[in-house]
């Protein structure tokens, strides 16, 4: 009987095995490899086409360098998935991927020692293997550090800062440029524009290895070797132009075919070896290996559930449009309405929406790459000349922007307008992707006014008030489907700072921000239904200027006022609900309902998650019931 042998992926349980196959054996693990993050990917979703167009470097990587001892740092880690395979995280453990219990869809020092650092947002990678280097040279160790960044992060100022600093700070990094033109949209600005006149430019390629090859033939070519560098860097401008990487002290290697086993070995051989920081060209082809990540690059970046034969999303079928579609549609209304409206995105047209800007009203939109606090300072400039930017960033990525935010627009009260997708839980990307801090880092900026909506029609409404706002304005809102509320054809401007009753109450009001407002609705339904309690629930709006009248009123006559946000508590919503009451000298009680003050790891879905922090409806109810049952078991005279 025959038995059918194993996989080969089957047998690696860590880098070592990955070495000890043979060359031959290598196109069949690539194969393996790209066969499991297909099945995987198409089943939980994922960064599928970025993974697929590393498999071969990844693998290179472990054939040439030793981890944990060495340490690779990938840029945004996003397409680390290859390398979690050829560490020991394979099995039902990598089959669980952005699932609860499952790995993480990016690298964790926490999960593996193979991760040396984590990431989830672009552009650190280079900065953290330099500190990592520069340690290692300061202790007097040996390991190597490589650095794995995609040309997207080029365009990441941080990154360039990093570049900078090399020379002046080690004598030993490696630095692989793995170009594939992508980042999650087309790459865009001088940086791609330079990359890919580099790539394809044979002639300087052509003359760098014939003379180093020359000078290598004779019996002290090392020596004269080093010598032709020191000249090339003082004369080579005469006869081709000098690479951007070899004025920053790197030497430069490449471009090489990221999908060939000889050439990635050999040339990372080369730099572990020197004695010098090396940059390594790689030219990788994103979505290699499926048909339709090969075709829809952008889609393929990074999406949910999907067909692996036809690469069509799976939806559920007539649920309502994504909130970010939502917003992408009634921009473009305004827009067409005003050509002073500009749409300003950071690499991320799809995931914000803004691809129907840039399909409809292309003159108005612009795409900077992930520079986010270029963005901000771009709409700040675009602000003092009349127009009406918005910048469509997620919440999580705004973070890296909050200087300009301060400095740059509110210190100014520039009128830009900032759309926040992801506020809240992006459950399956977990902490990097979280959008749970936004409202503790900008309720502190003067002249912010902050809003979420509770539906579709009510996101277009505060679109179309912030666009009238003489400051800057924020809107928060999840990822997701929204509720499918219809959306009347002229939009309202809303009055600021006043919120919304939606039902009336005389022992509890609920502050509900957002997503949460169902939630509220149905615990004020249950608690009047099971325990005879009139609840009332307000729709806040705007969590500032917060609607401080209306709240007074009914924090006179109830007991007990309840906040419910999909934030972290720490400065949050029910943190402005308390301040306002205690400047008030009110001393009515209030019950907050939000996210602790951790980090909230990756799971299966919002649902999973808000179980297992007590944030789960039934959960709500006990805490909100003991509260209540607290109070009115409290003597009138106990605060006397």
């Amino acid at each position: 009987m025959n038995v059918p042998p194993a996989r080969l992926l089957e047998t690696i349980h860590g880098p070592a095995d990955v070495k000890a196959l043979t060359a031959g054996q290598l196109p069949q693990l690539a194969q393996e490899i790209r066969d499991e993050i297909i099945t995987v990917t198409a089943k939980n979703g994922g960064h599928v086409g970025p993974n697929l167009g590393v498999v071969e470097l990844s693998i290179a990587l472990h054939r040439v360098f030793d981890t944990p001892n060495d340490q690779f740092i990938f840029d945004v880690a996003h397409q680390g998935y290859v390398h979690k395979l050829l560490t020991g995280r394979q099995g039902a453990f990598f089959r669980g991927l952005r699932q609860s219990g499952g790995t993480s869809g990016f690298l964790y020092r926490a999960e593996s020692p193979h991760d040396s650092f984590g990431a989830g947002h672009a552009g650190t990678a280079l900065s953290a293997a330099l500190g990592m280097a520069t340690a290692r040279d300061l202790r007097g160790s040996s390991e190597h550090v490589v650095a794995v960044c995609g040309d997207a992060a080029f365009t990441c100022g941080v990154t360039l800062e990093a570049l900078n600093n090399i020379v002046g700070s080690t004598k030993r990094l490696i630095v692989v440029l793995n170009d594939n033109e992508w980042s999650i949209a087309k790459n865009v600005g001088a940086i791609a524009t330079y990359l890919n006149r580099l790539s394809t430019s044979s002639t300087y390629n052509k003359l760098h290895h014939d003379i180093e090859g020359f000078f290598k033939s004779f019996p002290a070519g090392e020596s004269l070797n080093r010598v032709y560098h020191k000249w090339k860097r003082e004369t080579k401008d005469f006869f081709v132009e000098s690479s951007l990487f070899e004025k920053f002290g790197l030497r430069y290697l490449g471009p090489v075919d990221g999908h060939d086993f000889e050439s990635l070995q050999k040339n990372l051989e080369f730099a572990r070896h020197a004695d010098v920081p090396v940059l390594i060209h790689v030219l990788t082809k994103k979505g290699r290996g499926l048909e339709a990540a090969l075709a829809q690059p952008e889609k393929f970046h990074g999406l949910g559930s999907f067909d692996p034969v036809t690469g069509e999303s799976r939806s559920v079928p007539g649920a309502p449009p994504n909130l970010q579609d939502v917003f992408g549609h009634a921009l473009v209304r305004f827009a067409k309405a005003n050509p002073k409206v500009i749409g300003i995105t950071g690499a991320m047209p799809s995931g914000t929406g803004l691809i129907h800007l840039a399909k409809e009203v292309p003159q108005q939109f612009f795409d900077v790459g992930i520079a986010e606090e270029h963005a901000v300072l771009f709409a700040a400039g675009l602000a003092t000349k009349g127009f009406r930017p918005v910048c469509a960033i997620y919440s999580t990525f705004l973070q890296r922007a909050y200087d300009q935010v301060i400095h740059d627009v509110a210190l100014q009260n520039l009128p830009v307008t900032f759309c926040m997708d992801r506020a809240g839980l992006s459950p399956a990307d977990g902490p990097t992707h979280h959008g749970l801090f936004d409202i503790s880092y900008l309720r502190c900026v003067p002249g912010a006014t902050i809003m979420q909506p509770k539906d579709e029609d009510e996101l277009v409404d505060m679109l179309h008030t912030s666009l009238q706002l003489p400051g800057p304005g924020f809107i928060r809102y999840p990822r997701g489907a929204g509720t499918g509320v219809k959306i009347k054809a002229k939009p309202t401007a809303l009055a600021i700072g006043h919120a919304e009753v939606l039902r009336e109450g005389s022992n509890i009001m609920i502050w509900a921000l957002g997503p949460m407002i169902a939630d509220a609705l149905a615990l004020a339904e249950r608690l009047a239904r099971e325990e005879q309690l009139s609840v009332g629930v307000v729709n806040p709006r705007f969590i500032k200027p917060l609607d401080r009248t209306l709240l007074l009123s009914q924090a006179t006559v109830v007991p007990l006022i309840v906040t419910m946000e999909d934030h972290v508590l720490a400065g949050g919503f029910g943190s402005a609900v308390l301040e306002a009451l205690q400047d008030a000298e009110c001393s009515t009680a209030v019950e907050r309902i939000g996210w602790p003050d951790k980090f909230v790891e990756h799971g299966s879905s919002n649902g999973v998650l808000r179980a297992s922090y007590g944030l789960a409806p039934d959960d709500i109810h006990r805490q909100v019931l003991a509260r209540w049952r607290n109070l009115s078991a409290k003597p009138a005279h106990a605060d006397l």
